[in-house]
């Protein structure tokens, strides 16, 4: 039986990450995963081939509608399908050997297969060949969520599926219909309407991107309507099916949708059977997760948990935050998480992003507060670039002028959310970036004009 220090059961952001970071501090480190390729649902069909995906879309979109103003003229622009799937699959391809590359760095052992836990500190890991049994002084479980469905849905793999099938359609569809208006919906149903397709949003709540600010969540809307989306809030979802040539969604109180294609996006769900949690005494809660204490021990000793599979938002970088802290608290005692200060971000154009608490949340905390809004029009940089949509909201404590939350709904949100973490995360105020020399001319500057907006004295409003 071999024996490690810590057995890491997942190769994901979470998983990886907590394994280099172990090897690291000077562990003996094993990195299980069923997958050939590592890098776990996000590098291999999430996180990476979206982003490359809403890439080559934009840039076919621009290509067909923005580039005359810019003085540039183009003729016979078309859609090479294929060829937009092999760039996406080669950057995949890339980044997953990249991952490996620095495990075989770190001397980190790699095996293939699916892991359970056969009692304290015995892992098992079933393979195509005979099963292999470790040992293991510390074991942490990153094996991340798989997508929900929904009651009334018949999932073929093909015309009715998840994201996984939604990544890579062998062709354009004439009418796809997305069930879910969060990141994940949203995001590829930009991309198929780029690329030429009629595409309904279908969403059980009266609101896009729950949990988001409301009040950008309306300005997106508006602006997602003004690109072709359409949508159809308030609307619960009973059926979906295929008959004959096409696939059929029903809806309460709805006419029947007819589509070529329909992408279920209505969340994820932690990844938590078969792996043997009951030879530790770990139980899961009624949403599939495992419990954890803030060191993100479980009740099995000596065995921890992070990412998906615990409470908290469904991130890769938050499951890397706690990769590291995790394996920090095993080797020095020491290791945090500030989730006040995990960011999040929808890759639609425009982009969305937000740290910290929302208006919503303050309001329902009876939280005292002043807020800045600076909107992208009024900053040079965006009329540059031609993306004046959207604007960004500061919120900070009345009293103490702490930064409590920021919101970014505009070109390069994803980006320029960065500066507004550090601020949370080191306790700043909006004073305190609003001091800061923001470089001119960039879309940043808008961040400091929210600042001063707090105060009442934005410069360029």
């Amino acid at each position: 039986m071999t024996r490690h220090d810590l057995i890491v059961i997942g190769a994901g952001p979470g998983g990886y990450v907590a394994a280099i970071r172990a090897a690291q501090l000077g562990l003996n480190v094993a990195c299980v995963e069923k997958e050939s390729a590592l890098g776990g649902t996000c590098l291999r069909i999430g996180c990476i081939p979206s982003k490359a995906l809403l890439e080559s879309s934009e840039r076919y979109h621009q290509a067909r509608t923005a580039m005359a103003e810019h003085g540039i003229r183009l003729k016979d622009v078309g859609l090479d399908l294929p060829a937009l799937h092999r760039r996406k699959d080669t950057i995949v391809r890339t980044m997953t050997d990249g991952i490996g590359l620095l495990f075989k760095k770190r001397k980190i052992t790699r095996y293939l297969g699916h892991a359970r836990l056969a009692g304290p500190g015995k892992v098992v890991v079933d393979s195509d060949n005979k099963p292999v049994e470790l040992e293991a002084r510390h074991v942490l479980i990153a094996t991340g969520s798989t997508s929900a469905g929904l009651p009334g849905i018949e999932f073929d793999g093909d015309r009715i599926g998840t994201s996984t099938e939604g990544l890579a359609y062998p062709d354009v569809p004439e009418h796809l219909v997305v069930i879910g208006a969060g990141y994940i919906g949203l995001e590829l149903g930009t991309v198929w309407l780029r690329l030429g397709a009629r595409v309904t949003v279908l969403e059980y709540l009266d609101r896009i991107l729950p949990g988001t600010d409301s009040q950008l969540a309306r300005q997106a809307l508006r602006i997602f309507k003004n690109q072709g989306l359409e949508f159809r809030l308030s609307s619960r979802v009973t059926a979906a099916r295929i008959d004959g040539d096409n696939c059929v969604v029903e809806a309460e109180g709805a006419e029947p949708l007819r589509c070529d294609r329909v992408l279920v996006a209505v969340g994820r769900t932690p990844y938590t059977e078969n792996l043997g949690l009951e030879s530790v005494g770990i139980e899961v809660d009624g949403k599939g997760r495992i419990s954890v204490r803030d060191d993100f021990a479980t009740s099995g000793d000596r065995v921890y948990a992070i990412g998906d599979v615990i409470r908290g938002p469904m991130l890769a970088h938050k499951a890397e935050e706690e990769g590291v802290a995790c394996v920090e608290r095993i080797v020095t005692g020491r290791g945090h998480v500030n989730y006040d200060a995990i960011p999040g971000v929808c890759y639609t154009e425009p982009e969305i992003a937000s740290v910290g608490k929302t208006e919503d949340e303050l309001k329902e905390a009876g939280a005292r507060y002043r807020k800045g809004i600076f909107q992208y029009r009024a900053n040079a940089r965006a009329h540059a670039l031609g993306q004046t949509d959207g604007s960004v909201k500061i919120l900070a404590d009345e009293q103490t002028d702490r930064v409590l939350g920021v919101h970014i709904l505009g070109a390069r949100a994803g980006d320029l959310i960065a500066e507004a973490v550090a601020a949370v995360e080191l306790g700043a105020t909006s004073q305190d970036i609003a001091r800061c020399s923001h470089a001119h001319p960039t879309l940043a500057e808008i961040v400091k004009e929210a600042a001063l907006a707090v105060d009442g004295r934005p410069i360029h409003a």
